[in-house]
């Protein structure tokens, strides 16, 4: 099953524990009180292990590379393309830049210290804040009243005016002859997929690894109908041999997907979204809730101001998006999204590296719509144990409830969580697989929310030699070298009536 997966790690090899009882998060609670830089190619960011295995990960990165843009990639270009009057690519005229990269200090990161724990904190100021510890895996945190109602509001309205689209459209047909690229044998791709290595592929073992489908939510009633459809299982049993396995030809199940048109319930995410520009010359509210998120991470001027601007989105009723992470893993044939066009190489696919997500509820959610983490706190992780007995806990429209932690969406608050383990040397280690979460199915009303995502490449060196760049880059060209946020400028006074 060849499917796309963004930005999904893969499972550690512990033996399954029994899940933790679900802990509903009561927002009450939260009441007041609360290096050198070395060139070295860059390691993976998770072990070669099950579906974090380089030769799957490259099976579902094609479909991934095929359909899924990047807004930063997207800046990055209009910088390039505005901002040097050579023709040559960017690579090459980075290569022309004077100057060796600077070092970069070690990334902060707050400590959990224990679940409950409450810390203050002057983010604005005329009041204080309170930090309050949800999980340590992962590291979660909650903050009632980041945003004011009137923030929310204004947020909210800039989004309309800017104009959502849906957040995720299936891929075309070009991500089937993508797959003829890559070079990987029946045999081998049913050892990857047969994780007990017992040679009989099971249906929870594909849902296991097949976790995002072709941009569809693939659940055990989809994979049997699908077998029935191309007669991939004669025996009906739900279980294919090696040889059931190398008789399909997968072009049977792409063409079968086409077939079926999804529904919007069916889709790994129903929702739709812009983004806000946070830069200079935006709104204030967009700069203040910047300089708040940078108050807030302790992180660098320079990584916080280069992220992704503010993504919002808007979940009507039935909206839902399946558990996942925000980061993908990092193999010498993947490069960040946001530095690779700075990178000196060449690689076939990208992925989103963000370190930090920094989440904000824009209204209060009449029902539903609670954002879930399947696994917080777990004593163990492992994919397989994610699907038991038919139910599947990333699955976020029929079991959410199952979920260890919920978090209930509060006008203005915000949760931030780290998306990475600590490499020991101050920098991005591994992706952290307890980081899985989702938004719950949205039963009435509304949810507005919106993402802050502070991007941090895994190569310290790239990351400098990005910050290096895109400075340079700032000093020639200014607002100028970015014509794509002139509608967001446009809106720096706009003001929203209560």
């Amino acid at each position: 099953m060849a499917a796309a997966a963004a930005a999904a790690a893969g499972p550690r090899p512990e033996a399954a524990s029994p899940q933790w009882p679900p802990r509903h998060h009561d927002p009450a609670e939260a009441a007041a009180g609360l290096g050198d830089c070395e060139d070295a190619p860059v390691r993976p960011l998770c072990k070669p292990r099950g579906i974090c295995s380089r030769a799957y990960f490259l099976v579902l990165m094609v479909f991934v590379h095929l359909y899924l843009g990047n807004v930063l990639a997207l800046l990055l270009f209009v910088h390039y393309s505005n901002g040097d009057d050579s023709s040559a690519p960017g690579p090459q005229r980075r290569a022309q830049a004077p100057g060796p990269a600077p070092t970069l200090a070690p990334l902060t990161r707050l400590e959990g210290i224990k679940v409950g724990h409450e810390r203050k904190i002057q983010l604005v100021a005329d009041r204080d804040h309170f930090i309050r510890t949800l999980s340590l895996k992962p590291l979660l945190f909650e903050i009632p009243g980041f945003l004011s109602d009137e923030e929310c509001r204004l947020v909210i309205h800039l989004a309309q005016m800017k104009g959502l689209q849906r957040s995720q459209i299936l891929p075309t047909e070009e991500y089937e002859e993508a797959m003829d690229t890559v070079q990987i044998s029946p045999l081998d791709l049913f050892q990857l997929l047969d994780q007990n290595h017992d040679g009989r592929l099971q249906l929870r073992e594909v849902l296991a690894q097949n976790r995002l489908g072709n941009g569809r939510w693939m659940t055990p009633e989809n994979i049997q109908e699908m077998y029935s459809a191309i007669k991939a299982d004669p025996d009906g049993d739900g279980v294919l041999s090696l040889q059931e396995f190398s008789n399909m030809d997968l072009r049977d199940f792409h063409k079968y997907m086409r077939s079926h048109k999804a529904e919007s319930s069916q889709l790994v995410r129903n929702s739709y979204h812009t983004w806000l520009y946070q830069g200079e010359g935006a709104h204030h509210v967009m700069r203040a809730i910047r300089q708040r998120v940078l108050r807030l991470t302790r992180l660098s001027p320079e990584i916080v101001e280069l992220s992704e601007p503010l993504q919002v989105v808007r979940y009507g009723e039935g909206g839902h998006y399946h558990a996942h992470v925000d980061s993908g893993p990092v193999y010498p044939e993947t490069i960040c999204s946001h530095t690779k066009l700075v990178a000196n190489e060449s690689v076939p696919f990208e992925t989103s590296c963000r370190y930090m997500t920094v989440l904000f509820y824009l209204n209060n959610v009449t029902g539903g719509g609670e954002t879930v983490f399947p696994v917080a706190d777990n004593r163990t992780y492992d994919e397989m144990s994610l699907i038991q007995d038919d139910v599947d806990l990333r699955d976020t429209r029929r079991h959410c409830d199952k979920g260890n932690l919920r978090v209930k969406p509060r006008q203005g608050t915000a949760v931030f969580w780290y998306n990475y383990l600590p490499d020991g040397q101050g920098w991005v280690g591994d992706v952290d697989d307890y980081s899985l979460h989702g938004g719950c199915l949205v039963t009435r009303g509304t949810k507005w929310i919106a993402n802050n995502w502070i991007n941090v490449d895994p190569s310290r060196a790239r990351q400098a030699l990005f910050q290096q760049e895109m400075a340079r880059l700032a000093r020639e060209g200014g607002a100028d070298s970015q014509p794509e946020w002139a509608l967001d400028r446009a809106y720096r006074d706009t003001r929203v009536e209560l």
